[in-house]
């Protein structure tokens, strides 16, 4: 959710009520307190249950050189949405959130996260296991040399993906690049969630995935998943690159 797009809201109550959702992932887009306020706001007034996990506009990221994550960042973030990382068992499935930007910061926090994800991977007690998370832990595949901005680093993809080699994981779901893009690799399925609010061109290098708009709508029963990509309707393609100087100034040098 990105307040400083605008625009957005309406169309996707609608779609919501609709769709009769009974809990929503959100993930990134509120920098400051004035946008977090908002879009905190306008969460707890569509009249279900959600959970939140923040992005890199949310708290930073690591190693970041104007923005990096930090303490207070951290605590601003929890104060308006609760905590970065939770879990939820329901119908046989274990689904897990947990916080992507601290990955690699070196703070207890992100010690203390790894602890916490595997014991809770590990301890599924014969449930299917869903991470969500902001960025994506590969955007080829694992072995892949750092990307930068686009998905995690090397060093805690590797940790995480040794995890994920331990114990199954049925799905791996991340947002942060606004694209669509459904895989499967080694057993399990990936799903780049589709941002709402505007497509990245010319900034964006290539890789996989499909630029365009919406949500993913998530089933989780006794019998399996069904997860599927969907438009929302009233949403219009907006280009971050005709409005990029506005929404992300550059710092004066």
């Amino acid at each position: 959710m990105h307040p400083g797009i605008g625009g957005r809201h309406d169309g996707g109550v609608e779609f919501l009520d609709d769709q009769r959702a009974l809990l929503t992932r959100v993930s990134d887009g509120a920098a400051v307190d004035d946008d977090m306020a908002y879009a905190a706001g306008l969460l707890r007034g569509l009249g279900v249950r959600f959970r939140a996990l923040p992005g890199n506009h949310d708290v930073g990221e690591a190693g970041h050189l104007r923005q990096p994550i930090t303490e207070e960042r951290l605590f601003r973030w929890r104060s308006y949405f609760g905590g970065d990382r939770w879990v939820e068992d329901v119908e046989g499935w274990r689904l897990i959130g947990f916080d992507a930007l601290i990955l690699g910061n070196g703070m207890n926090e992100e010690a203390v996260q790894a602890a916490w994800l595997e014991t809770l991977t590990a301890e599924a007690e014969g449930r299917h296991v869903a991470w969500f998370l902001h960025k994506p832990l590969f955007l080829k595949n694992p072995e892949e040399s750092d990307t930068g901005y686009w998905s995690v680093k090397p060093e805690p993809r590797a940790r995480l993906m040794a995890l994920l080699n331990r114990h199954p994981v049925a799905l791996v779901a991340s947002g942060h690049l606004h694209k669509a893009h459904d895989f499967r690799r080694d057993g399990t399925r990936y799903l780049w969630g589709p941002a709402s609010s505007f497509l990245v061109g010319k900034a964006q290098p290539p890789m996989p995935g499909e630029k365009r708009l919406g949500a993913v709508l998530y089933e989780f029963g006794i019998t399996g998943l069904r997860a599927e990509i969907s438009e929302v309707p009233g949403l219009t393609d907006h280009w971050i690159d005709d409005v990029a100087e506005e929404v992300y100034p550059r710092s004066p040098t």
